[in-house]
Formats: structure tokens, sequence, C-alpha cells
């Protein structure tokens, strides 16, 4: 009996709902197209900016007879005018005062100082031309004045006098060495031309590496890195050496000896020297620059070239890698900061290898001394245990790559080749002529 009603309720209810629905779409739809509308027509509105006169305004007070009104500053410009006074605060105008770059007196730098104001106005247009070029003139050009008293020890370091004294005294070994009869007057015009062109070649090497010996710490005293002497001073002085030492070995002792003389002071200083900043093989190079003096020694009393000869080279050869090698091997920083491509530096392992390998080789060529009839078979047993003990060092050295080992290898070889070469002379086999072979039957 209420299913009818019922069913009429639910459809009222159901026809009432659907039309609320539809009436708030409707009205969605409404305020969305109003809000469109405003949003199309912001522009027109009536803004806050348009009512001037709703501006504040304060009276100031200029006179006691009349006043007037003046219009507060913006709160929007306010910011402005406040970061701008900020930025002005923080702003400071500093008067520098130019300052040369030579040395003044005191007193004057103290007057500067008093007066300040003197100098911030005009001081540039004031200065007459000439007077400023004179200045700069003084600063660029500096005058190195030079007792004569310390030239002979400027001198001395400028030729690497040490250096210059193991070089002659190899070149006199191989003139010793030499199987002629011992000729004085040519034994010393020979050690003094080789000293001479030694000391060119060191004076050469040093003009070339004033800017990298500056940086290093065994080098910053040479005389040109001081300025104890000028560079024209020193390329003066190395050709005062050197044609007079090539024109003393090539006119007074033999062509070949002079030759041998031109070719070692070319490779010093033109292959050896620039080589040091480039690669390691400038080591090898210095090897045979060292390895020539007591070839021109023996040729200098023989004017030939012999198997003698080139033992001797090659003695001094070997020789000079465990000699170089253990006193780089401790110059490693140096080296570094002055750009030098040694191996220390940059092989370190191969450095210690090329050390002992020809720590060892100076042994077979002791055995190969009598071999090649220089001396006799005496020279490898008595030489024997030095050059076993430079090859103990050279394992040392290469086993443990320190400092201690590298420096006992080191002063090992200075004293080593001097008596190496003092067992040789020893044990030299002199050679007799056909004249005296005849002499001696008759």
């Amino acid at each position: 009996m209420y299913n009818q009603p019922c069913r009429k309720l639910t459809g009222l209810v159901g026809v009432s709902i659907l039309q609320s629905l539809e009436n708030a779409a409707q009205a969605r739809l409404v305020s969305c197209n109003l809000v469109q509308q405003c949003r199309s027509s912001r522009s027109k509105w009536i803004t806050f900016q348009h009512c001037n006169f709703l501006k504040r305004q304060y009276v100031t007070k200029t006179t006691r007879a009349c006043q007037r009104a003046k219009p507060k500053q913006e709160a929007l410009t306010a910011p402005l005018v406040e970061r701008h006074q900020h930025l002005q605060d923080e702003t400071v105008i500093r008067q520098v005062q130019q300052i040369s770059e030579i040395d003044q007196h005191p007193s004057s730098v103290q007057s500067a100082k008093e007066t300040p104001t003197q100098h911030t106005e005009g001081a540039s247009s004031d200065e007459d031309p000439s007077t400023a070029q004179e200045s700069q003139e003084t600063r660029q050009w500096k005058e190195i004045k030079v007792v004569l008293g310390d030239l002979p020890g400027i001198y001395a370091r400028l030729s690497k006098i040490r250096l210059t004294a193991l070089v002659v005294m190899t070149a006199s070994a191989g003139y010793a060495m030499a199987p002629v009869t011992f000729d004085p007057s040519c034994f010393l015009l020979a050690s003094l031309g080789t000293g001479l062109a030694s000391c060119a070649a060191n004076s050469i090497n040093q003009y070339f590496e004033v800017p990298f010996d500056s940086n290093m710490n065994r080098t910053k005293n040479r005389p040109l890195v001081r300025g104890q002497i000028s560079p024209l001073h020193a390329v003066s002085f190395a050709a005062a050496c050197a044609v007079p030492g090539i024109t003393l070995l090539t006119l007074t002792v033999n062509p070949l000896t002079g030759a041998l003389g031109a070719l070692n002071l070319f490779l010093y200083t033109c292959c050896y020297t620039p080589l040091k900043r480039l690669t390691i093989t400038n080591t090898w190079v210095g090897a045979v620059v060292g390895a020539i003096p007591p070839v021109m020694g023996w040729t200098a009393a023989t004017g030939s070239l012999d198997v003698g000869a080139l033992l001797l080279g090659g003695i001094l050869y070997s020789w000079q890698f465990p000699h170089f090698n253990a006193l780089s091997w401790n110059l490693r920083e140096d080296y570094s900061r002055g750009g030098y491509r040694m191996m220390s530096v940059t092989h370190p392992a191969l450095c210690r290898r090329v050390a002992l390998r020809h720590s060892l080789a100076l042994i077979g060529l002791s055995v190969l001394a009598p071999a090649l009839d220089v001396t006799s078979w005496t020279f490898p047993l008595i030489s024997l245990p030095i050059n076993l003990y430079i090859s103990y060092l050279g394992y040392s050295f290469y086993r443990d790559a320190d400092r201690s080992s590298a420096r006992k290898l080191f002063f090992c070889s200075l004293w080593h080749l001097p008596m190496l070469l003092l067992l040789m002379l020893t044990c030299k086999k002199h050679r007799v002529g056909k004249e005296d072979e005849s002499v001696a039957h008759s």
C-alpha cells in the first residue's frame, strides 16, 4: 500500500537534486565569466595611484610670516635614496702618490710624507720631459762597479775553476799515457790550451743559464746571478779564453788537438747547455764532453787517434755517470726549480740503473786496457779493489735510493778517478821504436 507514495517521493527528491545541480553549474559558469571579465578590464580600474588627492602632506614652517605645504616624499623612492646615500658613504676616494722605482734619499721621502698635498695636483704636468726620460734611463740601466782586486775570484767562479782543474788533470793523464817521449813544453802548452778552452766553455754556460741559476740554491751565488760583472764582461772573458786557447792548441800543438778542443767547446755550449732543459739526453752528451780531454792529451803527444785514446775516453765516459748521477740525486729539488730535465728528476729509476751499469763497466774497461796493449796485466789486478768498491756503492745507491748512498757514491768518485789514472800510469806499457831496438841489439 506504500509503494506508490514512496515512488512519488523519490521522484520528487531526484528532480530537486538535479535542479540544484544545474543551478550550481550555472552559478559556477557565471562566476567564471565574471572573473574573466574582471581580469580583461583590470587595466581600466581606478587604483590608489590615481588618487593624488589622498597623498599625505605635511606642513613645513619656512618663516614666521608664512607657511607653505610641502608634499612628503614617496615611500617607493625612499629606499633608492637611502641606497644611493649608502653607496656614497662606502665610496672612498683615495689620492695615490706616484712613487718612482728608483731609490730616493730618506729626507726626500720624509718631506713627501709631511706635505702630501703638494704632489696630488699637477705632479706629472710640472715634470720636464727630459728629466722624465733621464729617470727612465736610470731605472733601466745600472752601472756595475768592479774592484780590480775581486776580479781573480770572480773569474775563478765564472770559469768553474775546480771543474777546469779536473779537465786539465784528465788531459794531462792522457798525455802521460801516450807511448812517446815526454816533452815538457808540449805538455804545458796542451794543458794551458785545454784549460783556457774549458774556462771559455764554463763562462758561456753561465751566461746562458743566468735566469735558471737564480732559482737554484747551488748556483744562486754565481757572479752573473749576483750582478758582480756584466754579461758583456763575461762574454768578453769567454772570448779572451777561447780564441787564445784554440789557437794555442792548433798552432803550437797540432791541428787535431785544436779541432777536438773546438768540438768540445761547441758540444758543451751549443748542445749540452740547451739540452739540459729539453731532454735527459743531455747527460750522455755531457759524458762525451767529459771524455774528450784525455783524448786531447793523447793526440797532443802522438798527433793521432789510437785505441789507447779511445780507451781513456771510454773510462772517463763511464766514470761520469756514477759521479754525476749521484750528485744530481741530492740536487733534485734544485734542478726541478731551475727547470732542468735530469734523470734524477724525471727518471729516478733509470738514474740509479745507469749509475750501477757504468760502475760495473769500469771493471771491464780496466781489463780491456792490457788486452789493447796499453797497460800491463798488473793494472786490472791492482785496480780491482777500487773498482769493486765503487761498484758496491753503485749497487747500494741502486738498492736504497736515498741521500746517504748517493753521497757516498759521489765522494767515492772524487778519489776513484785520480787513483785509477795513477794506477794506470804506473802500469803503462812503453813501446820501443825500431831505432831503439837497433841500438839495443848493437
